[in-house]
Formats: C-alpha cells, sequence, structure tokens
C-alpha cells in the first residue's frame, strides 16, 4: 500500500478528486491594500535602499 491519498488511476490528468476546484481554477479579485501591508513594503523598500548606499559609500 502505497502512502498517496489517490492512485493515478482515481485522477485524471487535469481533474481534481471529488470534483473540487484545483488552485488554477480560482479567480482572484483584486482589493485594496491594508495600511499595515503598504508600511511593511516601504519599510523593506527604504532598508534595501540603504543598504545598497551603504555598499556603495555613499551613505
Amino acid at each position: 500500500m502505497s502512502d498517496w491519498k489517490f492512485d493515478t488511476d482515481e485522477v485524471g490528468d487535469d481533474d481534481a478528486p471529488n470534483g473540487e476546484l484545483s488552485p488554477e481554477d480560482e479567480t482572484l479579485e483584486p482589493g485594496s491594500p491594508s495600511a499595515e501591508n503598504v508600511l511593511f513594503v516601504l519599510l523593506g523598500v527604504f532598508t534595501t535602499v540603504f543598504i545598497f548606499l551603504r555598499l556603495l559609500g555613499l551613505a
């Protein structure tokens, strides 16, 4: 007995088991970013720019 949940003859090439949607079938809808996410992105950008400037000897 194998450790796999399904055998290859139980699941087709593109079919998900039990008619479930695969991750490729789900649609993503755009949303507005939260303030926390924007803050962390900006913090990462400024940190990266600062590190590059330090490596180049400009800061």
